[in-house]
């Protein structure tokens, strides 16, 4: 017995050893595993316990997460809740509106705010002072005990001041219901009706709601002086003068105050991605005015200035809207250089020069030859000073570089926004632009099917409830004389000629001379330094660039070929140069690119030049070119490493998205070089246009923007064929029963929907015959050949998006499709046949315009196919 107790004293330490080095082993594994992986871990665990084990789970969890701390208005009926809340004053509502998202749909509920609501116009409708007496009575104070005479007269006095100050304020309020806007309901609109509807109502209202309360103070004491004082018992008024003369002097401050005589005034394009935030960073004192990029014409723009201008003139107007170095992008199709009687007319709405007034173009226009040549024709056009960013940074719109006629001391970009919030959008508009691409991609196909469902309902409805079928008839006929009568007037050819006088020819050809010279003496003087910053711009530019690519080094690339070196591989070698190879070649040609600029800035000067350098970078980009190609497989293996090796993804939560990456993971540090081309452009763009025509440099400049351009233009091509590959499988994905498509050299040219149709008689002419729909398809055009599938539509409950699903029918080779056209009769419209070897479909679109594209494109890609 004595050895048995000695042997399982011994074994024990041995096992509860062992035992605890097989939980810290699990435990090892726990913390690799995915979210998935372990809650499959817990349900096989949690099935192997018993009863008793289940229990202690089940207090140990109810002492870590207690189920009592539930919202209450979650639990209970919506009618208690609602009933809970309706104790609340309408200010303890507003704060319980901000604790979530449930609390804020309860509390803003109209069976909790109609009765508040009611209460408070019961409360304004009717002005009650009290008289000194009455605020004795209840507030315990006043002057003392007053005889009853004395008492009846006070009264009769109270009532006749309470009727004159009734009949003021009722006249009052009439005046104020003129510029109040009318009730909307909901909060999300009152934003956006401010700006578009009526900016001038917004800050009326606010102005009339702030000296309500004093004109009603100032009508008291008009009143009470018209009437003839009368002395107490004490020798004092009744009404304090001094508190009243202290009101008086206070309002009369309130009602000298105006806005300035001209307002600033700032165009926001509802094409800037996330304009709302541009719209929230409009400092206070500037009107805003938001418009749709799309269905507006100039008149009505034009009118909404007007609006919001009130008559006045501005002191500044800021047009933020989407364009380029090169273009404005003002509304959709229409260029700026061709609204010409636009510009004029905004060019009168503001001061002159010599007062101050300017109009500020929120794209970087000075970047560029062209730019400032629209900016030249703009200025001689409306008369006004146009001021602009010159390009000389980085970013999406360079709002926060140098503008053309900036003075010292003034940031542009200051007068209208608050400089925070700019900054905080200028960083999230690249991405919300990315984001906006990709929807407008996917909700393409469902806009435009409800545009044309629409546009039919709407005219359709339209001409039903304005004309009638013998208006139709009159309409026709008045519309058949008119034609008659202009082709009368097209045979006639009459030339009208206008002369002007010689001494206003002459006038205006000495004027612009002298505004030639002066632009010319103003561009050498500023050349200087304009080059000067352009340069120091993109010495930090790529001095930021190269710190991006060295934290793929350090961050990522030396840890990984440390724990190669010390046999604790994280990631093997293989993978480590599949990776990370190319982007370290890039890293070096880009320090070596500046250590060149740095050496250069260092000894700068008029004479200097940088051209040479961007020559024999360009001469270099074999390294980009590898990346470039390898893109793909980079990413790919990224991911595939990351889905096998625990380690690795261990490595990649640790090091993605800190502080030490700046907040990017591995995949956004990879993106940098292949959007660097773009801004190398931007820059060479702005240096060309700052280098005088004799200068040295100005050849290898040009040189350098061909050779970048170029390279721009390869990084372009290799982006369309991803999205082409993207593409092919997702065409593949989406055809149920589809052969393989995934071909080299193919790619999808273009979708069209069309209908099936099939005649009754085949011994009938074409012109007589009668078709039916049978079968609605789908025809999908690659460059090589035909993919022909009918078209499903399903909706699913409670949605009103429907679901399009393809079934594959067959597949010809362009080379042997022929195509028919089908003359338009009475009884088809919009048809073709499809002749294949061995079979034939007879299709239609609905609109005409769908039709010619087709035909066009197609016969184009069958004559592609046959050439090759």
């Amino acid at each position: 017995p004595s050895s048995s107790y000695l042997e399982f004293a011994a074994i024990t330490p041995y096992k509860s050893s062992l035992f605890q080095e097989r939980v810290g082993l699990i435990s090892h594994w726990f913390d690799l595993w995915t979210d998935k992986q372990r809650k499959q871990f817990l349900h096989t665990i949690l099935l192997k316990c018993s009863k008793s084990q289940l229990r202690f789970t089940q207090g140990w969890l109810a002492e870590r997460i207690p189920a009592s701390a539930v919202d209450f208005s979650t639990v209970l009926p919506r009618f208690i809740s609602l009933f809970i809340f309706s104790f609340l004053n309408p200010k303890d509502l507003c704060a319980a509106a901000q604790v979530n998202w449930h609390w804020k749909f309860l509390t803003e509920q109209d069976g909790l705010w109609r009765p508040k609501c009611q209460h408070y116009i019961a409360c304004v409708a009717t002005l009650d002072w009290l008289s000194p007496r009455e605020a004795s009575a209840i507030f315990g104070t006043g002057t003392g005990w007053k005889a009853q005479q004395e008492e009846g007269e006070e009264r009769q006095r109270e009532k006749f001041l309470r009727k004159m100050i009734w009949k003021r304020m009722v006249q009052q309020r009439r005046e104020l219901f003129r510029i109040r806007p009318p009730w909307v309901s909901g909060t999300c609109c009152h934003g956006r009706l401010k700006s578009r509807v009526h900016p001038r109502l917004s800050q009326a209202m606010e102005e009339s709601m702030e000296l309500s309360s004093a004109l009603e103070k100032r009508l008291v004491l008009e009143s009470v002086e018209a009437l003839p004082k009368r002395k107490n018992v004490a020798g004092s008024h009744s009404y304090p003068r001094s508190t009243y003369e202290h009101q008086r002097v206070v309002y009369q401050d309130h009602d000298t105050f105006s806005c300035p005589a001209q307002p600033f005034l700032v165009l926001i394009s509802s094409r800037v991605p996330a304009f709302e935030m541009v719209v929230d960073s409009v400092k206070a004192g500037v009107v805003p005015l938001l418009y749709e990029h799309t269905g507006m014409t100039l008149e009505s723009l034009f009118f909404l200035i007007e609006k919001a201008l009130d008559g006045q003139k501005a002191q500044s107007i800021g047009i933020f809207c989407d364009g380029d170095s090169r273009e404005i992008n003002l509304l959709q199709g229409r260029r700026a250089i061709k609204l010409v009687e636009f510009w004029r007319k905004l060019g009168n709405c503001v001061v002159t020069p010599e007062e101050g007034g300017h109009v500020d173009l929120f794209m970087p226009l000075a970047a560029s030859e062209v730019g400032m040549e629209l900016l030249s024709q703009l200025a001689q056009l409306t008369g006004a000073s146009f001021r602009t960013p010159a390009g000389i940074a980085t970013g999406s719109y360079q709002l926060f570089s140098d503008w053309l006629g900036q003075k010292p001391g003034q940031d542009p970009s200051a007068t209208y926004f608050s400089e925070v919030k700019l900054h905080t959008w200028n960083g999230l508009a690249e991405l919300v632009e990315e984001t906006l691409q990709l929807v407008r991609k996917q909700l393409r196909p469902h806009f435009k099917e409800l545009q044309k469902n629409l546009s039919g309902r709407i005219i359709g409805q339209f001409l039903f409830d304005s004309l009638s079928v013998a208006r139709v008839k009159t309409l026709r006929e008045t519309a058949g004389i008119l034609v008659d009568g202009l082709v009368e007037l097209s045979k006639e050819k009459s030339v009208i000629t206008v002369q002007l006088p010689t001494c206003l020819l002459t006038c205006q050809l000495f004027l612009s001379v002298v505004m030639l010279n002066w632009k010319e003496r103003k561009l050498q003087e500023d050349a200087v330094e304009k080059r000067t910053k352009v340069v120091g711009e993109l010495l930090k530019s790529e001095r930021t660039y190269v710190q991006v690519l060295e934290i793929v080094r350090d961050v990522y690339v030396a840890p990984l070929k440390a724990a190669v070196a010390s046999n604790r591989a994280i990631l093997n070698a293989a993978n480590i140069h599949i990776i990370f190879s190319d982007i370290l070649g890039i890293l070096e040609l880009n320090s070596h690119f500046l250590d060149e600029l740095t050496g250069r800035l260092q000894e700068w000067g008029p004479a200097q030049c940088v051209g040479e350098i961007f020559t024999k970078f360009g001469s270099q980009l074999h390294t980009y070119t590898s990346f470039l190609n390898n893109y793909s497989v980079i990413l790919k293996s990224i991911d595939k490493c990351r889905e096998r090796i625990p380690l690795f993804r261990a490595f990649l939560k640790r090091h993605d998205q800190t502080i030490a990456t700046k907040m990017m993971s591995l995949q956004e540090l990879l993106l940098y070089p292949t959007k660097r081309f773009e801004e190398y452009i931007n820059l060479l763009y702005a240096l060309r246009l700052h280098t005088p025509s004799e200068h040295a440099d100005r050849e290898d400049l040009t040189t350098a923007i061909e050779q970048i351009r170029k390279y721009r233009g390869f990084i372009d091509q290799l982006k369309q064929n991803v999205n082409k590959k993207d593409q092919m499988l997702k065409t593949q994905r989406i055809i149920s029963g589809c052969p393989t498509l995934t071909e080299d050299n193919r790619y999808l040219i273009r979708v069209q929907d069309v209908a099936q149709l099939r005649y009754c008689d085949e011994d009938i002419i074409f012109s007589l015959r009668l078709y039916e729909h049978i079968h609605d398809l789908s025809l999908f055009l690659f460059n090589d050949a035909l993919v022909v599938s009918s078209r499903g539509i399903s909706h699913s409950p409670f949605e009103r998006a429907s679901k399009t699903t393809y079934r594959f029918l067959a597949s010809v080779a362009l080379p042997r499709l022929f195509v028919e056209d089908i003359p338009d009769s009475q009884y088809v419209k919009n048809a073709f046949i499809l002749q294949a070897p061995t079979r034939q479909w007879i299709c239609s679109t609905e609109v005409e315009d769908d039709k010619f594209t087709w035909l066009s494109v197609l016969q184009r890609a069958i004559k592609s196919a046959i050439e090759k």
